[in-house]
């Protein structure tokens, strides 16, 4: 069995701002690099954890630096568990989008128009990057930085849409931790938990 605890990155400008990503590389704002400090509770409480993962945008890796440096471990960046590329929505916001495009949710969900990323591919290129890892690290416990979008496709896929986008949230930093092996496949342990944010003053 592997245990691989999935990670929102922190707060961006434009998750404030709530406006769609996707591929643009927007850094941490000043609550994201608190948030990721933060993280540092979560990882002193595991630390089992025996490499950490994480997506090659910079929001990502900066989130997971703060687990890095308190396990003296090395992040290995990962092209293909990036976000969804969100095409033409990229830079506007959800307000934005809704009044510019009127088939806005159905796209959101799915995909597939306006350049924006089928959400089946998103889910298939990731998970196929999670299971490969779930293999490499049997019997370990590994981390993965990534995205919410990322998060909550595989969550719909492997809890056959009891989990997912318009059904869950995943918060910034917030962990998903997931168990896998090749006899039962992937089950969900607990999902968003953000203790490590809670009652939480960052002093450095």
């Amino acid at each position: 069995m592997t245990i691989i605890d999935l990670i929102r990155h922190g707060q961006t400008t434009w998750n404030k701002e709530e406006r769609f990503q996707g591929h643009y590389d927007t850094p941490l704002s000043e609550e994201g690099h608190r948030q990721a400090k933060c993280l540092a509770k979560y990882a002193l409480e595991n630390k089992r954890i025996s490499s950490i993962y994480a997506s090659d945008l910079t929001r990502a890796m900066q989130t997971a630096q703060r687990i890095a440096e308190t396990l003296s471990l090395t992040i290995v960046p990962m092209e293909r568990i990036r976000e969804r590329n969100m095409g033409e929505w990229t830079g506007l916001t959800f307000a934005e989008v809704k009044k510019k495009y009127p088939d806005w949710e159905k796209v959101r969900t799915h995909g597939g128009a306006y350049q924006i990323e089928k959400t089946e591919d998103m889910v298939k290129r990731v998970l196929y990057e999670l299971e490969k890892l779930a293999k490499k690290h049997q019997g370990e416990h590994i981390c993965v930085v990534s995205h919410g979008g990322c998060i909550n496709g595989v969550l719909n896929q492997i809890t056959q849409g009891e989990y997912g986008l318009g059904k869950s949230v995943i918060q910034n930093t917030s962990v998903t931790r997931l168990k896998y092996d090749q006899t039962n496949g992937w089950q969900v342990v607990f999902r968003n938990q953000i203790t490590h944010l809670e009652g939480e003053e960052i002093k450095e």
